[in-house]
């Protein structure tokens, strides 16, 4: 008689065990997924590399293209906001065009756009920046574009380097895209931006969470 309740012990034991931890890991953040580098990571010595990417020091004159802020919040898998994350952010101006030597297309620079940030985490873990809204490019034999997006690279002591794409909401290049249709859905909705709003210094507002594993 004993074995057979030790035994029901052991069994509703391992049972309570099991639906403890599913309930703990369906609380968990799902991590940011990666994405690649890609080809055109800042090279060029830049001074200005503050959270305005709309303005460069000592120019005075604007960015061209739609005026966006992008925020959010640096978070581990177990929503835990990350004080002084590295987060070092790169895009292409308003016409598709990447300030790096190897961006060969015949698209403008705009010598009025910074294109590339490092900045830090604050105590609650948020970061924003200003800058424009990227633009498509041509890739490949030039019948498919690169739908916009925002380049993410995140790095702290303690946690895994993650390199990310942020995207954009309902773009109609999304559905097109040849990494976005590498991802599921799942990890698309993980990488795109959530559209907020307008300022009143009109602003198109973007939050954009990240999640990074702790080791």
């Amino acid at each position: 008689m004993k074995s057979i309740k030790r035994r029901s012990f052991i069994k509703n034991f391992a049972l309570g065990t099991s639906a403890s931890l599913f309930v703990t890991s369906i609380h968990a953040k799902l991590l940011t997924p990666s994405e690649m580098e890609g080809p055109f990571y800042p090279v060029k010595p830049q001074k200005d590399t503050d959270a305005d990417l709309t303005r460069v020091k000592g120019r005075t004159s604007i960015a061209k293209g739609e005026l966006i802020e992008v925020f959010g919040q640096i978070l581990d898998q177990d929503s835990k906001p990350i004080e002084n994350m590295t987060i070092d952010i790169w895009q292409a101006n308003t016409f598709g065009k990447y300030d790096h030597p190897d961006d060969d297309k015949p698209a403008p620079l705009d010598n009025d756009f910074q294109g590339w940030a490092i900045i830090k985490s604050d105590a609650d873990g948020r970061y924003k920046i200003k800058t424009i809204a990227p633009g498509a490019y041509p890739v490949g034999d030039g019948t498919e574009f690169r739908t916009p997006h925002i380049h993410f690279k995140i790095s702290k002591e303690g946690y895994v380097p993650l390199m990310t794409m942020m995207y954009f909401p309902h773009h109609p290049l999304n559905a097109q895209d040849g990494l976005i249709n590498r991802k599921t859905a799942q990890e698309t909705e993980l990488m795109t931006a959530k559209m907020i709003g307008r300022t009143s210094t009109n602003f198109t507002q973007y939050q954009f969470d990240i999640v990074i594993e702790k080791l």
